[in-house]
């Protein structure tokens, strides 16, 4: 029998989906569990800030020899991937060889048209992990972090389309909110005065906005086409996500060959690996799967919260440690409003699924569906 567990909440790759889906369906917290709100908010808030930082710093830092490939950190971190859900796998059943073998076969070797349904996503969230590297190469953390909140709208937008979801008047308006703050956050600065900041590296912001655009679009699309996927079937989560790094691993080989080919002949695919660029490989791993667990105890709410902090701690970081971001009134304005758009469509689908939590909610087990 597998042991009911946590493979229901690891809704996607994308770890900053995760809430969104989870949210539907998760039990009502116990009085036992309510000190677990605050440890998700923790791990949530570490999570989320140390991946940015990390992987910014990792791009911008000036070393000697070649720096490491975007390419090889995104294999490198499905393949990690792959084999964390294998171990989550193997202790949900018992940490029963035969039994792990036996599901794996019948889950993906004997279900070929199911696995390839996961083809799209995967080659999707490839794609967007690419640009999230893109990104931060280009953009100073505390912007990114609050650009890539965009990916709330085009969820939302998503679910509308593909789903047939409704939002409510408050969710609707947080989208315009967030539209707005986004829009501050980009406002060019060089009119307002005051010292321009010394990047770590001579990227183009153009360039990062571009990729943390497309990265957006990808991520609301992908992470609603993966939970359309999860409602058709009973399948485990975790061999799910096993199904989208097999595809991801796939992907993100061609893309190394296909960019970084004549640099990976050169100086092979680990060029320029040192401790941190493990550091991102793991963070990013973990990332998804760490942040669904928690959010089994925590809601929308909390997770508004979470971003918040995320968004002022990497701006206080990059401003007093990396040095390479310089707020200003506007820019500060925007993030205000884009946290207050967060809070705002949290808290309104947190109220919209409360009482259907109540009425609805059943044991899970490890095959439950999101």
């Amino acid at each position: 029998m597998p042991k009911p567990g946590l493979s229901r909440l690891a809704s996607s790759p994308d770890s900053m989906e995760a809430s969104h889906l989870v949210s539907m369906s998760s039990p009502c917290v116990s009085p036992s569990q309510s000190q677990l709100k605050y440890m998700s908010l923790g791990v949530l808030v570490l999570q989320t800030t140390s991946l940015v930082l990390t992987m910014r710093y990792s791009r911008t830092l000036q070393g000697e020899g070649p720096r490491y490939l975007a390419s090889s950190a995104v294999v490198s971190a499905e393949l990690l991937k792959i084999l964390i859900c294998l171990l989550l796998v193997f202790y949900d059943h018992s940490f029963s060889f035969c039994v792990l073998n036996r599901v794996l076969k019948e889950e993906i070797l004997n279900k070929p048209m199911e696995t390839l349904k996961l083809a799209i996503p995967s080659g999707i969230y490839t794609l967007q992990n690419n640009l999230l590297y893109i990104a931060l190469s280009n953009l100073d953390a505390a912007t990114y972090q609050v650009t890539y909140q965009l990916k709330i709208l085009t969820t939302a937008l998503f679910s509308v389309s593909m789903l047939g979801k409704r939002l409510g008047l408050y969710q609707w308006l947080s989208l315009l909110i967030l539209i707005t703050g986004i829009g501050l956050v980009q406002w060019p600065t060089e009119s307002l005065g005051g010292p321009s900041p010394t990047p770590l590296s001579a990227g183009s912001q153009l360039v990062g906005v571009i990729a943390i655009l497309i990265a957006c679009f990808s991520s609301g699309f992908a992470g609603v086409y993966f939970e359309k996927i999860l409602k058709e079937t009973n399948q485990s989560v975790w061999v799910r996500n096993i199904q989208l790094g097999l595809f991801g691993l796939v992907f993100g080989l061609m893309g190394v060959f296909v960019y970084d080919g004549e640099r990976v002949r050169e100086s092979g695919v680990f060029q320029g690996y040192n401790p941190l660029t493990w550091t991102v490989v793991a963070l990013q791993a973990l990332g998804g799967l760490v942040i669904a667990a928690v959010i089994k105890y925590a809601d929308n709410i909390l997770k508004g919260f979470s971003t918040s902090l995320s968004i002022i701690l990497s701006t206080l970081i990059s401003y007093f440690c990396l040095e390479d971001f310089n707020p200003t009134s506007v820019f500060f304005l925007g993030a205000v409003l884009v946290i207050a758009a967060t809070f705002l469509y949290g808290y309104e689908a947190e109220a919209c699924h409360q009482p259907q939590q109540s009425l609805d909610w059943r044991p899970t087990t490890s095959h439950s569906r999101v």
